[in-house]
């Protein structure tokens, strides 16, 4: 018998499940069914495939809050984020991409460029990969590949799905939630597997395209593998995000957007928020205002949807936000605010929020991913040093600009080196199916979500027809002769040189070619 997986809450300690561990070969096996049931997936039209998805809707709606908790128990963030972060977004995602579908795969006509090749009419058309590869995280273990998942298929694909071994119930859960039934058998299938060993497996056995959610070591470990056989890869690979707090923002905004964007989830978001520059006109407001609202949070257990905060998800998180943290104190930064502790203290992997004061960019707090309840902040004298400091870093995944001048504040996000920017709200930008999704610099490459994003799950394939068939040949075909060299470079002339006689001679010498359409 293969072993299995234990499901372990984060907070307790409680083993509530178990996933069983797929063999090498039975990976083999899903890719091999995975390509046999996409040949005639592919052949549906999208309102066919929009058909066996639209269950999947049911499934999400009629399981929302047992999704919810199994999300709040697998990786020990609350039930209220998981349910505003993870099931929802699934939901307005997957509506998004049913409605959405045929507009983003509908063939689009490509103008002509250049009046003597009219007779060649150009149409670009999207051809499904085959088989697209998920391999996702656990710090958003249902909503990240849900709408991979569901992108990749209405695109024409066949899916397999790996998700963290930290968080195999959410990953069961997606496994019912697309195996309910509805699809082909073959199409989607769910694997559990280290990490490694089924980024290999798939490599080498030519999946068509991987996804991979994770760190930036991994992501360049996967990149190299990926180049021995030139598998195209999306990588979305983390961040250390800036917040920007001009002299105009609405304070009280910018700092309960500052709990909510660093903290849910305790932290643990490749998109939140990590590094505060403030303006010091507001500094001392601003702090303030964080240290009373960092103070009010109230930490607890997941499943109680009282608690604003639940626990880490690894011990290993734990020790690494420990490590930044101990770094910046060492470094005579101070702890400026603290949240309380839960009021049940025998929950594991708990860390309280942090928000430090009299950080500076030699501390690992400021220059690496925290990936903690871990709030760093600095003044800045104006936000020219604001964008200079947001932008010293290897990371571009997203940032968040606060000033009351909206205009002004889009203006300086455009500095910011990130792929998504946000003016007044942090965080939420992958909840936005609509937008893509994806970073700058080593926080990854090609993009999730939206248009591009959905792009991403196909090929561009350009087709170009020629709507003179009665022409025996092109003018530039054999055989070759002085006449045609001379008329080749007519053309040039007539096009593009300067001078009406100039064109005139050159349009000549292209009409003694012209006969050559019509000659066998």
């Amino acid at each position: 018998m293969n072993p299995f997986t234990p499901c372990i809450d984060p907070a307790t300690g409680e083993n509530f499940g178990q996933s069983r561990l797929h063999t090498v070969d039975e990976l083999i096996e899903s890719i091999h069914l995975a390509r046999q049931a996409q040949i005639e997936w592919a052949k549906l039209s999208i309102k066919q495939r929009v058909r066996h998805l639209r269950p999947v809707m049911n499934y999400l709606v009629d399981k929302a809050d047992y999704l919810a908790q199994t999300i709040s128990r697998d990786n020990g963030k609350t039930c209220v984020d998981a349910m505003a972060t993870e099931i929802l977004p699934a939901t307005m995602s997957l509506n998004y991409y049913m409605k959405n579908a045929g507009k983003f795969l509908k063939p689009k006509k490509i103008p002509c460029g250049n009046i003597m090749m009219a007779n060649k009419r150009s149409r670009l058309v999207r051809v499904p990969y085959g088989v697209i590869g998920i391999i996702s995280p656990w710090n958003y273990p249902f909503g990240i590949p849900f709408s991979e998942v569901v992108m990749a298929l209405l695109a024409g694909n066949a899916v397999i799905l790996k998700t963290a071994s930290q968080t195999q119930m959410v990953g069961l859960q997606l496994e019912a939630c697309f195996r309910a039934d509805h699809l082909p058998e073959g199409l989607f299938s769910f694997i559990n597997m280290p990490g490694k060993e089924a980024g290999t497996a798939m490599l080498e056995n030519r999946i068509d395209k991987i996804f991979f959610t994770g760190s930036v070591n991994a992501g360049k470990w996967l990149m190299a593998k990926a180049a021995e056989t030139l598998t195209p890869l999306v990588l979305e690979l983390g961040g250390n995000d800036p917040m920007i707090v001009c002299p105009d923002a609405d304070l009280n905004r910018a700092a309960a957007g500052a709990v909510w964007g660093g903290i849910s989830n305790s932290g643990q978001s490749c998109a939140g928020v990590e590094r505060i520059y403030v303006h010091e006109s507001v500094y001392d407001p601003f702090m303030k205002l964080l240290k009373e609202k960092i103070e009010a949070l109230r930490p607890g257990y997941g499943l109680n949807p009282d608690s604003d905060m639940g626990v880490m998800t690894t011990a290993e998180q734990v020790e690494t936000v420990k490590k930044h943290i101990e770094d910046a104190l060492a470094k005579e930064a101070v702890i400026f605010a603290q949240s309380p502790a839960p009021a049940n203290t025998n929950l594991r992997f708990f860390l309280p929020a942090v928000v430090l004061a009299g950080v500076n960019h030699s501390m690992l707090v400021m220059r690496d991913e925290t990936f903690g309840p871990v709030l760093g902040v600095m003044k800045v004298k104006s936000m020219d040093e604001a964008v200079e400091l947001a932008n010293d870093s290897e990371l571009g995944l997203t940032a968040s600009i606060w000033s009351a001048n909206r205009k002004n504040a889009i203006e300086i996000g455009k500095k910011i080196k990130a792929g998504a920017v946000t003016i007044n709200d942090h965080l939420m930008t992958h909840g936005l199916a609509e937008t893509p999704w994806g970073g700058f610099k080593q926080s990854g490459i090609g993009r999730t979500h939206g248009n591009l994003g959905f792009d991403e799950m196909t090929q561009p394939q350009v087709i170009v027809n020629d709507i003179m068939p009665f022409v025996k040949k092109n003018m530039w075909w054999h055989p070759y002769s002085q006449t045609l060299y001379d008329g080749l470079k007519g053309l040039i002339d007539f096009l593009y040189a300067k001078g009406i006689g100039r064109k005139m001679k050159g349009l000549v010498k292209v009409l003694r070619i012209v006969p050559r359409y019509f000659k066998k």
